[in-house]
Protein backbone atom coordinates (compact mmCIF):
# COMPACT_ATOMS: atom_id res chain seq x y z
CA UNK A 1 0.00 0.00 0.00
CA UNK A 2 2.52 2.24 1.07
CA UNK A 3 4.86 1.73 -2.25
CA UNK A 4 1.42 2.06 -4.32
CA UNK A 5 1.00 6.00 -2.59
CA UNK A 6 4.32 6.57 -3.51
CA UNK A 7 3.88 5.61 -7.19
CA UNK A 8 0.75 7.44 -7.52
CA UNK A 9 3.29 10.98 -5.63
CA UNK A 10 4.36 12.29 -9.34
CA UNK A 11 0.72 12.33 -10.43
CA UNK A 12 -0.53 14.15 -7.86
CA UNK A 13 2.15 16.56 -7.91
CA UNK A 14 1.47 17.20 -11.60
CA UNK A 15 -2.30 17.59 -11.18
CA UNK A 16 -1.65 19.93 -8.34
CA UNK A 17 0.68 22.22 -10.24
CA UNK A 18 -1.40 22.38 -13.28
CA UNK A 19 -4.91 23.19 -11.35
CA UNK A 20 -5.97 26.92 -11.55
CA UNK A 21 -8.18 29.42 -13.48
CA UNK A 22 -8.40 28.79 -17.14
CA UNK A 23 -10.35 30.48 -20.44
CA UNK A 24 -13.20 28.46 -19.66
CA UNK A 25 -13.30 30.18 -16.28
CA UNK A 26 -13.64 33.44 -17.65
CA UNK A 27 -16.50 32.79 -20.50
CA UNK A 28 -14.33 32.74 -23.29
CA UNK A 29 -14.35 29.66 -26.33
CA UNK A 30 -10.84 30.07 -26.68
CA UNK A 31 -8.16 31.40 -25.69
CA UNK A 32 -8.39 34.27 -27.75
CA UNK A 33 -11.87 34.81 -27.99
CA UNK A 34 -13.40 38.22 -29.27
CA UNK A 35 -16.60 37.73 -27.12
CA UNK A 36 -14.28 38.06 -24.26
CA UNK A 37 -15.61 41.80 -22.84
CA UNK A 38 -14.95 44.75 -20.61
CA UNK A 39 -17.46 42.87 -18.09
CA UNK A 40 -15.61 40.08 -18.06
CA UNK A 41 -12.02 41.49 -18.22
CA UNK A 42 -13.14 43.02 -14.84
CA UNK A 43 -13.22 39.49 -13.22
CA UNK A 44 -10.51 38.31 -15.08
CA UNK A 45 -8.18 41.37 -13.99
CA UNK A 46 -8.65 43.01 -17.26
CA UNK A 47 -10.67 40.49 -19.77
CA UNK A 48 -9.53 39.74 -22.96
CA UNK A 49 -8.62 42.32 -26.06
CA UNK A 50 -11.29 43.67 -28.76
CA UNK A 51 -13.01 40.97 -31.26
CA UNK A 52 -11.23 42.86 -33.94
CA UNK A 53 -7.86 42.51 -32.52
CA UNK A 54 -5.79 39.80 -34.10
CA UNK A 55 -4.20 37.34 -31.49
CA UNK A 56 -0.46 36.97 -32.28
CA UNK A 57 0.98 35.06 -29.44
CA UNK A 58 -1.30 32.91 -28.13
CA UNK A 59 0.51 29.98 -26.70
CA UNK A 60 0.70 29.06 -23.24
CA UNK A 61 3.52 29.54 -20.78
CA UNK A 62 5.78 27.26 -19.76
CA UNK A 63 6.95 26.62 -15.89
CA UNK A 64 9.63 24.18 -14.93
CA UNK A 65 9.08 22.87 -11.46
CA UNK A 66 10.89 20.64 -8.71
CA UNK A 67 9.29 17.38 -7.47
CA UNK A 68 10.10 15.04 -4.98
CA UNK A 69 9.52 11.12 -6.23
CA UNK A 70 9.49 8.52 -3.77
CA UNK A 71 12.34 5.76 -4.59
CA UNK A 72 13.76 2.68 -3.34
CA UNK A 73 17.38 2.04 -2.57
CA UNK A 74 19.07 -1.31 -1.82
CA UNK A 75 21.97 -0.44 1.20
CA UNK A 76 23.77 -2.84 2.92
CA UNK A 77 23.24 -2.77 6.57
CA UNK A 78 25.01 -4.27 9.73
CA UNK A 79 23.42 -6.57 11.30
CA UNK A 80 24.13 -8.51 14.62
CA UNK A 81 22.96 -12.40 14.74
CA UNK A 82 23.18 -15.79 16.73
CA UNK A 83 24.76 -18.28 15.24
CA UNK A 84 25.05 -22.28 16.95
CA UNK A 85 28.22 -24.32 16.25
CA UNK A 86 28.38 -27.95 17.26
CA UNK A 87 30.78 -29.47 19.92
CA UNK A 88 32.67 -32.78 20.59
CA UNK A 89 32.36 -33.14 24.69
CA UNK A 90 32.90 -35.89 27.10
CA UNK A 91 31.89 -36.92 30.41
CA UNK A 92 32.73 -39.71 32.66
CA UNK A 93 29.97 -41.98 34.26
CA UNK A 94 30.19 -45.10 36.61
CA UNK A 95 28.46 -48.31 35.25
CA UNK A 96 28.21 -51.03 37.90
CA UNK A 97 28.98 -54.99 37.35
CA UNK A 98 27.72 -58.02 38.53
CA UNK A 99 31.03 -60.22 39.09
CA UNK A 100 30.20 -63.84 40.31
CA UNK A 101 32.32 -65.39 42.63
CA UNK A 102 31.95 -69.51 42.86
CA UNK A 103 32.55 -71.62 45.67
CA UNK A 104 33.39 -75.45 45.44
CA UNK A 105 31.35 -77.15 48.90
CA UNK A 106 31.01 -80.94 49.24
CA UNK A 107 28.07 -83.18 50.26
CA UNK A 108 27.13 -87.22 50.74
CA UNK A 109 24.48 -88.12 48.68
CA UNK A 110 22.84 -91.56 48.96
CA UNK A 111 21.85 -92.82 45.62
CA UNK A 112 20.08 -96.20 44.48
CA UNK A 113 22.60 -98.40 42.13
CA UNK A 114 21.09 -100.39 40.01
CA UNK A 115 22.45 -104.38 40.19
CA UNK A 116 21.86 -106.73 37.12
CA UNK A 117 21.22 -110.35 38.00
CA UNK A 118 20.94 -113.11 35.71
CA UNK A 119 18.42 -116.72 36.51
CA UNK A 120 17.56 -119.77 34.31
CA UNK A 121 14.14 -120.56 33.27
CA UNK A 122 11.92 -123.25 31.43
CA UNK A 123 9.44 -122.93 29.09
CA UNK A 124 6.84 -124.70 26.50
CA UNK A 125 6.49 -123.34 22.51
CA UNK A 126 4.50 -125.03 20.03
CA UNK A 127 6.98 -125.57 17.00
CA UNK A 128 5.53 -125.70 13.59
CA UNK A 129 7.10 -128.79 11.90
CA UNK A 130 6.66 -128.83 8.08
CA UNK A 131 6.01 -132.08 6.40
CA UNK A 132 6.12 -132.76 2.12
CA UNK A 133 2.96 -134.57 0.82
CA UNK A 134 3.17 -135.55 -2.96
CA UNK A 135 -0.08 -135.54 -5.16
CA UNK A 136 -1.02 -136.26 -8.63
CA UNK A 137 -3.38 -134.11 -11.41
CA UNK A 138 -3.82 -133.91 -15.13
CA UNK A 139 -3.86 -130.98 -17.13
CA UNK A 140 -5.03 -130.76 -20.46
CA UNK A 141 -1.36 -129.40 -22.36
CA UNK A 142 -2.20 -127.43 -25.44
CA UNK A 143 -0.39 -128.08 -29.13
CA UNK A 144 -0.82 -126.43 -32.26
CA UNK A 145 -0.56 -128.94 -35.79
CA UNK A 146 -0.46 -127.55 -39.14
CA UNK A 147 -3.37 -128.97 -41.04
CA UNK A 148 -3.92 -128.69 -44.76
CA UNK A 149 -8.09 -128.12 -45.57
CA UNK A 150 -9.59 -127.42 -48.81
CA UNK A 151 -12.11 -125.13 -49.12
CA UNK A 152 -14.65 -124.42 -52.11
CA UNK A 153 -14.89 -120.96 -53.74
CA UNK A 154 -18.17 -120.03 -55.35
CA UNK A 155 -18.01 -117.51 -58.46
CA UNK A 156 -21.47 -115.45 -59.32
CA UNK A 157 -22.21 -115.53 -63.29
CA UNK A 158 -25.36 -113.83 -64.20
CA UNK A 159 -28.19 -114.98 -66.44
CA UNK A 160 -31.56 -114.20 -67.56
CA UNK A 161 -34.04 -117.14 -67.88
CA UNK A 162 -37.76 -117.73 -67.99
CA UNK A 163 -38.66 -120.69 -65.93
CA UNK A 164 -41.25 -122.14 -64.01
CA UNK A 165 -41.47 -122.19 -60.24
CA UNK A 166 -43.03 -124.06 -57.51
CA UNK A 167 -44.82 -122.10 -54.86
CA UNK A 168 -44.85 -123.86 -51.14
CA UNK A 169 -49.00 -123.19 -50.26
CA UNK A 170 -49.10 -123.40 -46.34
CA UNK A 171 -51.55 -126.01 -44.78
CA UNK A 172 -52.19 -127.12 -40.90
CA UNK A 173 -52.06 -130.25 -39.63
CA UNK A 174 -52.17 -131.49 -36.35
CA UNK A 175 -49.83 -134.57 -35.16
CA UNK A 176 -49.13 -136.33 -31.85
CA UNK A 177 -45.11 -136.44 -30.83
CA UNK A 178 -43.78 -139.00 -28.50
CA UNK A 179 -40.93 -137.48 -26.19
CA UNK A 180 -38.43 -138.47 -23.83
CA UNK A 181 -37.43 -136.30 -20.43
CA UNK A 182 -34.89 -136.74 -17.69
CA UNK A 183 -37.30 -136.57 -14.11
CA UNK A 184 -34.86 -135.68 -11.11
CA UNK A 185 -35.34 -137.45 -7.92
CA UNK A 186 -33.15 -137.49 -4.78
CA UNK A 187 -31.46 -140.66 -3.10
CA UNK A 188 -30.10 -140.85 0.22
CA UNK A 189 -25.95 -142.15 -0.57
CA UNK A 190 -24.00 -142.86 2.76
CA UNK A 191 -20.25 -141.58 3.02
CA UNK A 192 -17.41 -141.91 4.75
CA UNK A 193 -15.05 -138.98 5.64
CA UNK A 194 -11.84 -137.78 8.04
CA UNK A 195 -11.59 -135.51 10.57
CA UNK A 196 -9.11 -134.44 12.94
CA UNK A 197 -10.29 -134.38 16.70
CA UNK A 198 -7.93 -132.87 19.12
CA UNK A 199 -6.53 -135.02 21.89
CA UNK A 200 -5.21 -133.23 25.08
CA UNK A 201 -2.64 -134.55 27.20
CA UNK A 202 -1.44 -133.42 30.64
CA UNK A 203 2.38 -132.49 31.72
CA UNK A 204 4.01 -131.77 34.77
CA UNK A 205 6.91 -129.55 34.82
CA UNK A 206 9.44 -127.73 37.33
CA UNK A 207 10.24 -123.86 37.87
CA UNK A 208 12.00 -121.89 39.99
CA UNK A 209 10.31 -118.19 41.58
CA UNK A 210 11.84 -115.36 43.06
CA UNK A 211 9.53 -114.60 45.78
CA UNK A 212 9.92 -111.05 47.28
CA UNK A 213 10.13 -110.53 50.93
CA UNK A 214 10.58 -106.86 53.00
CA UNK A 215 12.70 -106.31 55.80
CA UNK A 216 13.75 -103.32 57.79
CA UNK A 217 17.31 -102.32 57.58
CA UNK A 218 18.31 -99.12 59.40
CA UNK A 219 20.10 -96.51 57.32
CA UNK A 220 22.13 -93.57 57.78
CA UNK A 221 22.06 -90.46 55.61
CA UNK A 222 23.37 -86.89 55.49
CA UNK A 223 20.95 -84.00 55.03
CA UNK A 224 21.36 -80.10 54.08
CA UNK A 225 19.50 -78.38 56.61
CA UNK A 226 18.49 -75.11 55.14
CA UNK A 227 19.13 -71.11 57.85
CA UNK A 228 18.93 -67.96 56.59
CA UNK A 229 21.92 -65.52 58.01
CA UNK A 230 21.39 -61.66 57.67
CA UNK A 231 24.39 -59.62 56.24
CA UNK A 232 24.88 -55.97 56.31
CA UNK A 233 26.58 -54.66 53.07
CA UNK A 234 27.25 -51.36 51.08
CA UNK A 235 26.10 -50.62 47.58
CA UNK A 236 26.85 -47.61 45.40
CA UNK A 237 24.31 -45.53 44.38
CA UNK A 238 24.70 -42.38 41.30
CA UNK A 239 22.00 -39.73 41.39
CA UNK A 240 21.47 -37.04 39.01
CA UNK A 241 21.12 -34.13 40.94
CA UNK A 242 19.88 -30.77 38.55
CA UNK A 243 22.42 -27.96 38.49
CA UNK A 244 21.27 -24.67 37.05
CA UNK A 245 23.90 -22.32 35.63
CA UNK A 246 23.52 -19.37 33.41
CA UNK A 247 24.83 -18.58 29.84
CA UNK A 248 24.71 -15.09 27.97
CA UNK A 249 22.81 -14.59 25.02
CA UNK A 250 22.87 -12.35 22.11
CA UNK A 251 19.07 -11.04 21.29
CA UNK A 252 18.52 -9.31 18.10
CA UNK A 253 16.17 -6.46 19.40
CA UNK A 254 15.44 -4.59 16.36
CA UNK A 255 12.18 -3.27 15.83
CA UNK A 256 9.83 -1.16 13.53
CA UNK A 257 8.99 2.60 14.51
CA UNK A 258 6.39 4.86 12.94
CA UNK A 259 7.84 8.27 12.25
CA UNK A 260 6.55 11.72 11.23
CA UNK A 261 8.64 12.88 8.40
CA UNK A 262 7.65 16.00 6.54
CA UNK A 263 7.97 15.82 2.78
CA UNK A 264 8.24 18.82 0.12
CA UNK A 265 4.84 19.17 -1.77
CA UNK A 266 2.79 21.89 -3.96
CA UNK A 267 -0.06 23.31 -2.38
CA UNK A 268 -1.45 26.67 -1.26
CA UNK A 269 -5.02 28.63 0.19
CA UNK A 270 -7.06 29.01 -2.72
CA UNK A 271 -7.88 32.48 -4.60
CA UNK A 272 -11.18 33.12 -4.66
CA UNK A 273 -11.09 35.07 -7.49
CA UNK A 274 -9.19 32.60 -9.74
CA UNK A 275 -10.98 29.30 -8.07
CA UNK A 276 -8.19 28.28 -6.22
CA UNK A 277 -4.87 29.37 -8.37
CA UNK A 278 -1.45 30.37 -6.97
CA UNK A 279 -0.24 33.98 -6.40
CA UNK A 280 -2.32 36.80 -6.01
CA UNK A 281 -5.38 37.14 -8.31
CA UNK A 282 -5.28 40.71 -9.52
CA UNK A 283 -1.40 41.35 -8.91
CA UNK A 284 0.37 38.76 -10.87
CA UNK A 285 -2.13 35.84 -11.76
CA UNK A 286 -0.24 33.72 -13.91
CA UNK A 287 3.04 33.65 -11.24
CA UNK A 288 4.32 30.27 -10.11
CA UNK A 289 3.50 28.48 -6.59
CA UNK A 290 6.47 27.97 -4.30
CA UNK A 291 6.64 24.46 -2.93
CA UNK A 292 4.76 23.28 0.26
CA UNK A 293 5.57 20.68 2.45
CA UNK A 294 3.35 18.15 3.51
CA UNK A 295 3.50 15.44 7.41
CA UNK A 296 3.89 12.12 5.88
CA UNK A 297 3.80 8.36 8.25
CA UNK A 298 6.36 5.71 7.47
CA UNK A 299 8.23 2.84 9.05
CA UNK A 300 11.60 3.01 9.81
CA UNK A 301 13.65 -0.29 10.78
CA UNK A 302 15.76 0.39 14.33
CA UNK A 303 18.16 -1.97 15.10
CA UNK A 304 19.25 -3.13 17.98
CA UNK A 305 21.04 -5.85 20.49
CA UNK A 306 20.28 -7.29 23.88
CA UNK A 307 22.44 -9.49 25.75
CA UNK A 308 20.54 -11.52 28.66
CA UNK A 309 21.50 -14.10 31.25
CA UNK A 310 19.62 -17.42 30.43
CA UNK A 311 19.39 -19.80 33.26
CA UNK A 312 20.56 -23.54 31.60
CA UNK A 313 19.83 -26.59 34.04
CA UNK A 314 22.41 -29.61 33.74
CA UNK A 315 22.51 -32.68 35.46
CA UNK A 316 25.52 -34.21 37.58
CA UNK A 317 25.73 -37.73 38.50
CA UNK A 318 26.67 -37.70 42.48
CA UNK A 319 27.91 -41.17 44.12
CA UNK A 320 26.36 -42.16 47.29
CA UNK A 321 27.15 -45.23 49.62
CA UNK A 322 24.21 -46.42 50.91
CA UNK A 323 24.29 -49.38 53.60
CA UNK A 324 21.68 -52.38 53.01
CA UNK A 325 20.84 -55.40 54.50
CA UNK A 326 20.51 -58.66 52.76
CA UNK A 327 19.48 -62.46 54.00
CA UNK A 328 21.58 -65.42 52.77
CA UNK A 329 20.29 -68.60 52.82
CA UNK A 330 23.05 -71.50 54.51
CA UNK A 331 23.30 -75.38 54.82
CA UNK A 332 24.57 -76.63 57.77
CA UNK A 333 24.98 -81.14 57.55
CA UNK A 334 23.06 -83.10 59.66
CA UNK A 335 23.37 -86.70 59.93
CA UNK A 336 20.01 -88.79 60.14
CA UNK A 337 19.18 -92.13 60.62
CA UNK A 338 15.48 -93.63 59.50
CA UNK A 339 14.09 -97.30 58.91
CA UNK A 340 14.40 -98.35 55.36
CA UNK A 341 12.37 -101.46 53.78
CA UNK A 342 14.73 -103.69 51.31
CA UNK A 343 13.14 -106.12 49.40
CA UNK A 344 15.11 -109.58 49.24
CA UNK A 345 14.18 -112.17 47.53
CA UNK A 346 14.13 -116.52 48.13
CA UNK A 347 14.22 -119.52 45.71
CA UNK A 348 11.20 -121.72 45.55
CA UNK A 349 10.92 -124.87 43.23
CA UNK A 350 7.46 -124.97 42.24
CA UNK A 351 5.73 -127.43 40.30
CA UNK A 352 3.02 -126.83 37.29
CA UNK A 353 0.31 -128.83 35.14
CA UNK A 354 -0.40 -128.29 31.76
CA UNK A 355 -1.86 -129.65 28.62
CA UNK A 356 -0.43 -130.06 25.28
CA UNK A 357 -2.78 -130.73 22.61
CA UNK A 358 -2.58 -133.45 19.90
CA UNK A 359 -4.41 -133.79 16.44
CA UNK A 360 -5.91 -137.21 16.18
CA UNK A 361 -7.55 -138.50 13.00
CA UNK A 362 -10.87 -140.20 13.12
CA UNK A 363 -13.28 -141.42 10.63
CA UNK A 364 -16.93 -140.75 10.77
CA UNK A 365 -20.04 -141.94 8.18
CA UNK A 366 -22.72 -139.21 7.29
CA UNK A 367 -25.77 -139.42 4.96
CA UNK A 368 -25.76 -137.49 1.73
CA UNK A 369 -28.63 -136.49 -0.49
CA UNK A 370 -27.65 -137.19 -4.50
CA UNK A 371 -29.94 -136.35 -6.77
CA UNK A 372 -30.17 -138.55 -9.74
CA UNK A 373 -32.58 -139.03 -13.04
CA UNK A 374 -34.67 -141.41 -15.25
CA UNK A 375 -35.96 -141.55 -18.31
CA UNK A 376 -39.69 -140.86 -18.88
CA UNK A 377 -41.67 -141.09 -22.20
CA UNK A 378 -44.38 -138.64 -22.56
CA UNK A 379 -46.65 -137.70 -25.98
CA UNK A 380 -48.01 -133.85 -27.20
CA UNK A 381 -50.12 -132.77 -29.96
CA UNK A 382 -48.74 -130.06 -32.09
CA UNK A 383 -49.71 -128.07 -35.38
CA UNK A 384 -47.70 -129.59 -38.67
CA UNK A 385 -47.87 -126.55 -41.16
CA UNK A 386 -47.19 -128.22 -44.66
CA UNK A 387 -46.77 -126.44 -48.08
CA UNK A 388 -48.56 -127.65 -51.02
CA UNK A 389 -46.78 -127.17 -54.40
CA UNK A 390 -47.95 -124.81 -56.91
CA UNK A 391 -46.26 -124.22 -60.68
CA UNK A 392 -45.77 -120.51 -61.93
CA UNK A 393 -43.86 -119.00 -64.45
CA UNK A 394 -41.47 -116.09 -64.18
CA UNK A 395 -38.43 -114.43 -65.75
CA UNK A 396 -35.81 -113.74 -63.76
CA UNK A 397 -31.83 -112.88 -63.50
CA UNK A 398 -30.03 -116.31 -62.33
CA UNK A 399 -26.78 -115.75 -60.77
CA UNK A 400 -24.57 -119.38 -60.98
CA UNK A 401 -22.09 -119.92 -58.56
CA UNK A 402 -19.17 -122.03 -60.31
CA UNK A 403 -17.78 -123.98 -57.96
CA UNK A 404 -13.40 -123.55 -57.32
CA UNK A 405 -12.13 -125.54 -55.20
CA UNK A 406 -8.79 -124.07 -53.33
CA UNK A 407 -6.39 -125.02 -50.84
CA UNK A 408 -4.70 -123.30 -47.72
CA UNK A 409 -2.89 -124.26 -43.97
CA UNK A 410 -4.70 -123.49 -41.07
CA UNK A 411 -2.95 -124.02 -37.71
CA UNK A 412 -5.11 -125.91 -35.01
CA UNK A 413 -4.73 -125.83 -31.25
CA UNK A 414 -5.47 -129.18 -29.97
CA UNK A 415 -5.07 -130.42 -26.37
CA UNK A 416 -3.53 -133.93 -24.89
CA UNK A 417 -4.01 -134.92 -21.01
CA UNK A 418 -0.65 -134.73 -19.14
CA UNK A 419 0.05 -136.43 -15.40
CA UNK A 420 1.51 -134.09 -13.05
CA UNK A 421 2.87 -133.92 -9.73
CA UNK A 422 2.68 -131.51 -7.31
CA UNK A 423 4.68 -131.53 -3.65
CA UNK A 424 3.21 -129.19 -1.03
CA UNK A 425 4.04 -128.63 2.51
CA UNK A 426 2.07 -129.49 5.66
CA UNK A 427 2.91 -127.43 9.22
CA UNK A 428 2.61 -129.47 12.54
CA UNK A 429 2.38 -128.25 15.77
CA UNK A 430 4.89 -129.92 17.68
CA UNK A 431 5.58 -128.76 21.98
CA UNK A 432 9.28 -128.02 22.34
CA UNK A 433 10.48 -127.01 25.95
CA UNK A 434 13.49 -124.15 26.19
CA UNK A 435 15.11 -122.39 28.80
CA UNK A 436 16.30 -119.27 28.53
CA UNK A 437 18.24 -116.43 30.86
CA UNK A 438 16.22 -113.97 32.09
CA UNK A 439 18.06 -110.63 33.69
CA UNK A 440 16.32 -108.39 36.03
CA UNK A 441 17.61 -105.47 38.11
CA UNK A 442 17.67 -104.97 41.74
CA UNK A 443 18.30 -101.21 43.04
CA UNK A 444 21.07 -101.48 46.39
CA UNK A 445 21.44 -97.84 48.03
CA UNK A 446 24.96 -96.38 47.49
CA UNK A 447 26.26 -93.64 49.61
CA UNK A 448 28.68 -91.40 47.86
CA UNK A 449 30.64 -87.31 48.39
CA UNK A 450 29.64 -84.87 45.38
CA UNK A 451 30.95 -81.55 45.02
CA UNK A 452 28.44 -78.40 43.85
CA UNK A 453 29.36 -75.02 43.10
CA UNK A 454 27.76 -71.82 44.95
CA UNK A 455 27.83 -68.70 43.19
CA UNK A 456 27.05 -65.18 44.45
CA UNK A 457 27.38 -62.01 42.91
CA UNK A 458 29.08 -59.01 44.10
CA UNK A 459 28.78 -55.53 42.67
CA UNK A 460 31.64 -53.66 41.01
CA UNK A 461 32.06 -50.20 40.02
CA UNK A 462 33.37 -49.07 36.60
CA UNK A 463 34.04 -45.92 35.43
CA UNK A 464 32.98 -45.42 31.93
CA UNK A 465 33.83 -42.14 29.09
CA UNK A 466 30.68 -41.34 26.17
CA UNK A 467 30.66 -38.07 23.61
CA UNK A 468 28.10 -36.18 23.26
CA UNK A 469 27.01 -33.30 21.19
CA UNK A 470 26.35 -29.67 22.53
CA UNK A 471 24.89 -26.48 20.33
CA UNK A 472 27.64 -23.25 21.48
CA UNK A 473 25.77 -19.43 20.80
CA UNK A 474 27.69 -17.83 18.87
CA UNK A 475 27.31 -14.21 18.22
CA UNK A 476 27.99 -13.36 14.76
CA UNK A 477 28.08 -9.74 13.09
CA UNK A 478 26.92 -9.94 8.97
CA UNK A 479 26.11 -7.07 6.24
CA UNK A 480 22.85 -7.43 5.09
CA UNK A 481 20.80 -5.53 2.04
CA UNK A 482 17.84 -3.76 3.09
CA UNK A 483 15.60 -2.00 0.96
CA UNK A 484 15.38 1.87 2.03
CA UNK A 485 12.92 4.39 0.53
CA UNK A 486 14.40 8.04 -0.22
CA UNK A 487 12.81 10.85 -1.96
CA UNK A 488 14.68 12.09 -4.86
CA UNK A 489 14.24 15.53 -6.54
CA UNK A 490 13.17 15.76 -10.01
CA UNK A 491 12.84 18.39 -12.45
CA UNK A 492 9.75 18.94 -14.18
CA UNK A 493 8.71 21.68 -17.10
CA UNK A 494 4.57 22.32 -17.83
CA UNK A 495 2.15 24.85 -18.89
CA UNK A 496 1.86 27.40 -16.26
CA UNK A 497 -2.00 27.81 -15.33
CA UNK A 498 -3.22 31.83 -15.97
CA UNK A 499 -6.73 33.49 -15.00
CA UNK A 500 -7.63 33.91 -18.73
CA UNK A 501 -7.32 30.79 -19.97
CA UNK A 502 -3.24 30.36 -20.51
CA UNK A 503 -2.68 33.47 -22.29
CA UNK A 504 0.49 35.26 -22.06
CA UNK A 505 0.50 38.18 -19.72
CA UNK A 506 -0.13 41.56 -21.27
CA UNK A 507 1.17 44.84 -20.29
CA UNK A 508 0.00 46.79 -17.25
CA UNK A 509 -1.78 49.23 -19.54
CA UNK A 510 -3.85 46.80 -21.23
CA UNK A 511 -4.38 44.38 -18.36
CA UNK A 512 -4.98 40.46 -18.89
CA UNK A 513 -5.71 40.30 -22.46
CA UNK A 514 -3.81 38.95 -25.10
CA UNK A 515 -1.52 40.88 -27.93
Amino acid sequence: MRRQLFALLPAIALLAATTGTTWADCGCASPCDSGCGEAVASDCGGGCAEAAAPVADCGPAMVTKTIYVPTYVTEMKTVTSTEYTTEQRERSYTVYKRVPTTETKTRTVTVMVPETKTKTQTYTVMTQVPEEKTSEYTVMVPYTEEVEQTYTVMEQVAEEKTAEYTVMVPTQEVKTQTYTVQVPYTEAVEQSYTVMVPSYEEKTSTYTVQVPYTEQVEQTYTVQVPYTEAVTASRTVTKRVPVTTYKTVTVNTGHYETQMVEVPACGGSASAGCGGGCGDPCGDPCGGCAPATKTVCKKVWVPGCETKQVPVTTYQCVTEEVPYTYNVTKCKTETRSKMVNVTKYNTEERTKTYKVCKMVPETKTKTVNVTKYKAEERTREYTVTKCVPETRTKTYTVTKCVPVTKTKMVTVTKCKPETRTKTYTVMKCVPETKTKEVTYTVMVPSTKEETYDVTTYECVPETKTSTYTVQVPVTVTKEVPVQVCKMVAQTVTEPAATGCGGCAPAPAASGCGCN
